[in-house]
């Protein structure tokens, strides 16, 4: 019988097993075998260059510009993304009904195209637009809010976290769902209110699902492309240039597939040690309030 259900559970995992394989494990070694290469992603030939590709990258302006870009946008996505996911999970969370309702409002934007928001953005944006117009009329204010090494950052970041506010607040909604009411009336009990009992109480109780929407978001801070390539494309000045843009202006604008399948590989160690650190911060913030 035991034998049986380990078959059974390979048999609905199987699926999901031949997507990561097909798209993940074998492009990884694909990519790791081209970063040794010079090939251009046209011709059938190709030599082994070493590990030239590499000593290119770590050289390269535009690859430090993506890695210090890329800790730009988590300083600035992060913190926006979980405050208002977060604020948005309390409304929902306090609501006397209709929380699904309010909880798929929230939600829609997740389903939006990143494409047709950026799209969207850049026309509310732009010089002649009635933003703009209003800005300069009233205000005498001429705001170049996507020529700013600044500005565009953050305008991007906003963005992405407007899009992702409603995904984890249903995270976060849920970690507080499962927070038991007795907990808080004992603390009623004791006269903990308000911030202190946020502080005290919902946010220590909230660590499994703040540490899930944490590691998502820093995650996605290193996947980020279609934004910045539609609004910005990389700039001013490569202040928007991630590492999902350099592979791609190398890779598939400039057919330089070995050099960036290296740049690939260099993003891939950096965001592993990346969430590594952060998640050890994590564990440490959760066994100061007993979580192991």
């Amino acid at each position: 019988m035991k034998r049986r259900q380990e078959k059974l559970g390979w048999l609905f995992a199987s699926p999901y097993l031949l997507y990561s394989l097909i798209f993940f494990v074998i492009p990884l070694f694909g990519a790791l075998f081209l970063s040794f290469t010079n090939w251009n992603l046209i011709s059938p030939q190709y030599e082994n260059v070493g590990f030239l590709n590499f000593v290119k990258a770590v050289k390269s302006q535009e690859v430090r510009a993506a890695f210090f870009v890329t800790y730009k946008f988590m300083a600035m996505f992060v913190p926006i993304v979980l405050i208002g996911s977060l604020a948005i999970s309390l409304i929902i969370n306090s609501l006397p009904r209709f929380k699904s309702l309010f909880s798929v409002g929230y939600f829609l934007p997740y389903l939006a195209s990143g494409v047709a928001t950026s799209i969207v953005v850049r026309g509310i944006l732009s010089y002649n637009s009635a933003l703009n117009v209003w800005l300069r009329n009233t205000w005498d204010l001429n705001i170049d809010w996507l020529g700013s090494s600044t500005l565009a950052p953050l305008i991007i970041s906003v963005m992405i976290a407007w899009k992702f506010m409603g995904y984890y607040s249903l995270i976060l909604t849920s970690g507080l769902e499962s927070i038991p009411t007795e907990v808080y009336e004992a603390a009623a009990i004791d006269g903990a209110t308000g911030w202190v009992r946020f502080f005290k109480i919902t946010l220590p109780l909230l660590y499994p699902a703040m540490f899930t929407v944490t590691i998502l978001a820093v995650g996605l801070v290193f996947g980020i492309f279609t934004e910045p390539y539609v609004l910005t494309g990389g700039g001013p000045g490569l202040s928007t240039n991630t590492w999902q843009m350099e592979i791609y202006n190398q890779a598939f604008s400039k057919l330089n597939a070995g050099y960036g399948s290296a740049i690939a590989i260099i993003d891939s160690v950096v965001t592993f040690i990346t969430i590594l650190v952060v998640r050890k911060l994590l564990e440490v913030w959760g066994e100061k309030y007993g979580w192991d």
